[in-house]
Formats: C-alpha cells, structure tokens, sequence
C-alpha cells in the first residue's frame, strides 16, 4: 500500500514531519551511510585516501566546501555527487519561489499566506534534482543573476517599490533549502564576490535598498583552478576564509585508477550488446601510460593542456576519447562490413617510405624541413609513438612497453 503525501500544512504536523536544516540532512544520511557500509560516493575513482576523506570531513563539520584543482579531475563530478546525500523528497508551500519550509515561511508571499489560513495552506513535494544548482562564474554575471532585482513587470501592474512582492529572486534564494555550486570562483568579478559574503557568513539577502533579511539555508560549494589566481582573476580574502573546507583534487595516482576511470567515462550506445567490442588490456595501459607520460613532458604546455603535436587535453579529455577512437576501428576490420579497398588509410601515403629514408640517416632532395613526419613527436612521448615498421604481436608490444621501467627519459622503442 502507498502512503499519501501531506497536501496541506495541516496534514503534514499531523504526519510528525520535523524540518531540518539542509547540512543537517546531509549529515545524516551520510551517517547512516557509514553505518551501513554503503558507497559514501559512487562513481569516484582514485580519491578513497586522499580527497574523499577530507570530503566526508566537511560534511559532518557542516561546512561549506570549495575544490582546488587542474582541469579534468573530477571537481564538477563530486559536486554532483553531493546531490545523493539529500532526501528523496521534501515539503514546500506550493508555487513558492524559494522553497519555503511550511513551518516557517520566510518570503512575504507564503508569510501571508500561512497568516491567513495555516491549516489548509497547500504544500507540494519536490525531488532532489530541483533542489541542486549550479552557475559558471562569467564576468558578465550580475547581482540581479545571483541574489536577485526590483521586477519592472511587477511594478508595472501597480505595486509599489517599497513593496517586497515586486522582487525577482535570483538563483541563490531560488535554491533555498538545497545545494548551489558556483563553478570558477575566480572568474567572478571582486565587486559580485563581496555580494555573496552575507550569503556565506549571515546567511541572509539584501536586495537594493529594501528592508528585508531572509536567513536562506543554502549548502554553498565552489571549485576552482589555482592557476586562476593570477591568469583571469582571484578570490578576495573575505570570500575564500568563509569557506570552512578547501579540498585539493590531484589526478589518478595509478594506470588501473586511470584504465577504470576511462570504462566508466566512455560513451555507451544501445547495440553494444549486438555488436561487443573486445579492447586489449594492453591497448588501454598504453592510452593510461601515454596520459600520464604526457601530464609530465616539459615539452607539453601543461597550464593549456594542449600538447607540441598531439594537440588533445591532458586529463580525462585524453584517455577517454582515444580509447573511444581506439574502439571504433572495430566495424572497419570486420570481414564484410567494409572493403579493403575503402577502408581509411591508417598512415598517409609515402610516411612508410620517408621513415626507411630517414632510418638510414639521409634526408631526400628538395623535402620541406618544416613539415615533421607524422610519426615523430618531440620530448619523452617520440619513443612511445614511432610507427611500428615491423609485425609485433601484441604481447610482444605489451612485454617492451611495460617490461622495464618508464622515467623521465624511456629508451622504450616500438620497432
């Protein structure tokens, strides 16, 4: 049998329902999580010693968090992942704007509301999707965006300006009782960032010139890159001591965190059963040691992440689509799905040709010296992706890959 949901507010105190704060419910759930010994956060590869433990830290501490780390590691995923820790479901006034608590009401509207008829005052349930947000920190972002501005509209059909009905809420107030994530702190200009400190600290809004103070409960969680202190911008002092946790994120410290990383983050389609693509365990260690060959090659611009003439990100955005690329051969090698004869050329015409010449150590006559044979690549990763000029099996591949130890300067050759 299905318990009914409370339609009014009436309903709802008969029911035993008793408000908590939103780090109150996180905090709980997480407990319980402990508890039970479930997945704290699943879906988080790599970070079980070092950054999920400051984490859970943070939650039990109520605190509000912000993530310090490069790109690709994993700071927008474990935001999201905080979403997991609210109820399934909570109670608010309906058609309230900032999902106000029916037990006490902080916008004008629903004040009023409860004032006139407290028993049968109307309440709707909303899932935990709606009561998470987020906001990329652009320079053009306004208070109006995050706190809120006087609505013209409203004003227009005969309201005052001293009255508080005519205010539009921004995106902060709009997720009372939730979670907001503001993702790029620094990019935010330093003027919006002192609007957010009664936020932060006080846990109220003030909009223009109106006498209000709405105490919002809102579990506040930002992420940055530390290269963006002195690139774009900065966090004032002010704003970066009001956040109780600063967590730094760090990529995979080991190939298996990376092979893993890379199964789950790959696309997926619906005939992957029809058509099962089997990639070599020796295929994806070579991806995960190629990225991380290339997170410490000096001839790499590592704050750009772009690399001399590989030109792919080095995080996540490496491995993950080059063993996407890796897995799509696969319909061109089947028999009867595509001719020989129309299959795309794995190397360009003459490369074969250039590499012999250029193996005896002689250059041809007239060759344009500003054009690289495709094959070479500058610094450390050149022995990882010379063409192969012979039929290595793959064992053979994986026994000189990763049959001796791969430093700063590897004599690996792939011959």
């Amino acid at each position: 049998m299905v318990e009914q949901k409370a339609r009014t507010i009436k309903e709802l105190r008969n029911a035993g329902y008793k408000p908590v704060t939103v780090k109150q419910e996180m905090r709980r759930n997480l407990v319980r999580r402990i508890e039970e010994g479930q997945a704290h956060f699943p879906g988080i590869i790599g970070y079980e010693d070092t950054v999920l433990p400051h984490l859970e830290n943070a939650i039990l501490s109520g605190q509000d968090i912000i993530f310090l780390g490069e790109r690709g590691q994993a700071k927008s995923k474990l935001i999201r992942s905080l979403v997991s820790l609210l109820d399934d479901e909570i109670p608010v006034i309906a058609g309230c704007e900032i999902n106000d608590n029916p037990f006490a009401p902080i916008c004008k509207r629903c004040r009023d509301l409860v004032d006139a008829d407290s028993h049968h005052t109307e309440v709707e349930w909303i899932d935990r999707e709606r009561r998470y947000g987020e906001k990329l920190a652009t320079p053009d972002i306004t208070i109006a965006d995050l706190i809120g501005e006087v609505d013209p509209i409203r004003v227009a059909e005969g309201r005052y300006l001293s009255d508080e009905l005519t205010i539009h809420y921004g995106l902060v107030p709009r997720h009372n009782r939730g979670i907001f994530c503001i993702n790029e702190l620094p990019d935010l200009v330093e003027r919006i960032q002192v609007g957010l400190l009664n936020i932060m600290e006080e846990r109220d809004v003030q909009v223009r010139g109106y006498r209000i103070r709405m105490p919002l409960d809102v579990f506040v969680v930002a992420s940055a890159n530390p290269e963006d202190y002195t690139n774009r911008g900065r966090i004032i002092t002010p704003l970066k001591d009001r956040y109780g946790a600063q967590i730094r994120t760090h990529y995979p410290r080991n190939a298996e965190a990376e092979i893993e990383i890379m199964e789950q983050e790959r696309s997926h389609f619906e005939d992957d059963g029809e058509r099962p693509v089997n990639v070599p365990q020796y295929m994806k260690e070579i991806v995960a040691e190629i990225t991380r060959l290339a997170r410490r090659s000096p001839d790499i611009n590592q704050r750009s992440g772009v690399s001399v003439c590989l030109r792919p990100r080095l995080d996540c955005r490496l491995r993950i689509p080059t063993r996407e690329r890796y897995a799509s051969r696969y319909p061109h090698r089947r028999e009867g799905d595509c001719p020989a004869s129309q299959r795309p050329p794995l190397r360009p015409p003459g490369a074969e040709r250039q590499a012999r010449v250029r193996d005896r150590g002689r250059r041809p006559r007239g060759a344009d010296r500003r054009a690289p044979h495709p094959g070479r690549c500058a610094g450390r990763l050149q022995p990882l992706l010379q063409p192969r000029r012979s039929r290595a099996n793959g064992r053979s591949v994986q026994g000189r890959l990763f049959g001796r130890s791969l430093g700063p300067h590897p004599v690996v050759r792939l011959r």
